[in-house]
């Protein structure tokens, strides 16, 4: 479903905006769309040869923006861009009056940020910055229409403010896959050998050192990193030992496929393994054969050109983070996000030494924590809403202006943190209950296989019966990747109450007499 949004603004943007989007008056505050799910907030600094009178409207402006925070309720996000320079002709060398009002007014902007969880402040530089101030600001249409950004930029405009709001949403691609030779270093590692290889000291080796130190600290932030290499795995396992300068490593990756097999055969195998979609990756080869082979054989991989010159990597790292990495905000789980993956698959190997499923269950100490949703954690449960796609019963997308207005509504809301003696996966799935009706009910693919999420379900029906309730509907919404839950509810022991055209299911389950027995190696703890 589309959502209603309302703009504030002081000149034309209806160009630069989705259809659908409704606007307020010029510099008009007295109005404001009660029933929009999030609003706009987008000022753009005024156009005159005054600079005195622009600094004072700019704070006026600054002023504006507080008192209709006020008036919106709390649960519904503001999404505020900041103010750029359009035009401006200062008098004398030391007429700073608007470079200091507008700093001022952007400084509001963070200050309300800090202060109100519902603000999110829009850098609207990163997009200014690309262009000349000539290109920005086109005399003619500001006469005729009032816009004070060229028109001519709707498109770009409209592009960036998608990406802008799947930040916001915390969408954004998982798993950066990494050739090793000319791409995380310079020259072929079979060919030059360890000392042979540029990486560190003169250029191009500082390029590439540069490229690395900026994917680790991409790894920090919670994007997975693999490799995709065609190479002999010990000469990169000793290269990685012994090379001073190099800064990833093999205890940075949470996969690899180090052969000389096709890459998009071992991409395939990745994803696999980390048992996430082809479509969360992002592939980065120097050779642009190999790029186009995964983009024929796997068309739902990103694969972005690679530069053809070690100088440019800063840039192409930049471009990078924007178009497929860069979320608002980061969460604890993002930050461990390697070292659970690196734990699944140490899970992987010790299932095979196991002929009985339950013995290997029961040897893994699996720890089940079911925590009522917080304010510590209601941004993992919302961004697990936006980018949980398989496990996924009805696949709706919420914020976290959402959430605190449901459990206002008194919705129920629990997530579930799993650890064993692997590893701690932290938050990793959700369940939202309005009364007796189950809304959304998902987990992360990466604990999946294990039984874990029938015996969350269980646990948390066995707390809904406690509570007095009596039954419990639910519902299954298919989609293009969920398929694999289409009949979970039915071994949950939930009745179909109806079968629709599209393949949706409608279930209940009475609590009396139903199997809410869990199985005691699922060691749980409700908070």
């Amino acid at each position: 479903m589309e959502k209603s949004v309302f703009v504030f603004r002081n000149n034309t943007v209806e160009r630069f905006f989705p259809p659908g989007y409704v606007y307020s008056g010029y510099d008009d505050i007295s109005v404001i769309m009660e029933d929009a799910d999030y609003y706009v907030w987008f000022y753009q600094s005024p156009v005159t040869s005054d600079t005195i009178s622009a600094a004072e409207e700019i704070k006026a402006y600054a002023d504006k923006f507080s008192f209709i925070l006020s008036r919106i309720d709390d649960r519904k996000n503001v999404l505020a861009l900041t103010m750029e320079p359009f035009y401006a002709v200062p008098m004398t060398e030391d007429d700073y009056g608007i470079k200091e009002a507008m700093a001022a007014y952007n400084q509001v902007l963070f200050d309300m940020e800090r202060e109100h969880a519902n603000v999110k402040v829009i850098d609207f530089s990163e997009f200014t910055s690309r262009y000349n101030a000539s290109d920005l600001f086109d005399w003619k249409f500001y006469f005729i229409s009032q816009m004070g950004l060229n028109p001519r930029l709707s498109k770009d405009f409209l592009a960036w403010w998608q990406e802008k709001l799947g930040s916001v949403a915390l969408k954004r691609k998982k798993c950066l896959v990494l050739d090793l030779d000319n791409t995380l270093w310079g020259g072929v590692l079979g060919e030059d050998g360890i000392s042979g290889i540029k990486i560190g000291g003169d250029y191009p080796g500082k390029a590439f050192l540069f490229f690395q130190k900026a994917l680790l600290k991409l790894s920090h932030s919670g994007v997975i990193l693999t490799v995709c290499s065609k190479n002999n795995e010990a000469d990169v396992l000793e290269a990685w030992e012994k090379n001073p300068f190099m800064v990833l490593k093999r205890e940075h990756f949470s996969a690899m496929r180090i052969n000389w097999n096709d890459k998009a055969s071992n991409i395939k195998e990745l994803a696999a393994e980390l048992n996430i979609g082809l479509d969360s990756f992002v592939f980065l080869d120097d050779n642009p054969t190999e790029r186009e082979l995964v983009r024929q054989m796997l068309p739902m991989v990103s694969v972005p050109d690679f530069p053809e010159q070690p100088y440019a990597l800063p840039d192409f790292f930049k471009g990078l983070v924007q178009k497929y990495f860069k979320v608002y905000s980061i969460t604890e789980e993002d930050k461990k996000k390697t070292e659970q993956y690196k734990a699944n698959a140490a899970r992987a190997q010790a299932q095979v030494s196991f002929t009985d499923f339950n013995e290997f269950l029961k040897s893994l100490d699996i720890r089940i924590r079911i925590e009522a949703a917080n304010e510590f954690n209601i941004p993992r449960i919302a961004q697990m809403t936006q980018k949980t796609n398989q496990f996924n019963l009805t696949t709706r997308r919420y914020t976290d202006s959402d959430l605190r207005s449901f459990l206002e509504q008194g919705w129920q809301i629990w997530c579930i943190s799993v650890a064993d003696k692997f590893g701690d996966n932290g938050i990793t799935g959700t369940i939202f209950v309005d009364g007796n009706r189950i809304d959304t009910l998902l987990l992360s693919c990466r604990i999946l296989g294990k039984g874990i999420e029938t015996a969350f379900v269980k646990k948390v029906l066995g707390i809904l019966k406690e509570s007095g309730i009596k039954e419990i509907v639910s519902e299954y919404i298919p989609t293009a990747k969920n398929a694999q839950v289409s009949d979970f509810y039915d071994r949950c022991g939930f009745t179909c109450a109806a079968t629709l055209a599209d393949g949706g299911k409608t279930y209940s389950i009475v609590l009396d007499g139903a199997d809410l027995q869990v199985e005691p190696y699922y060691h749980i703890e409700v908070i």
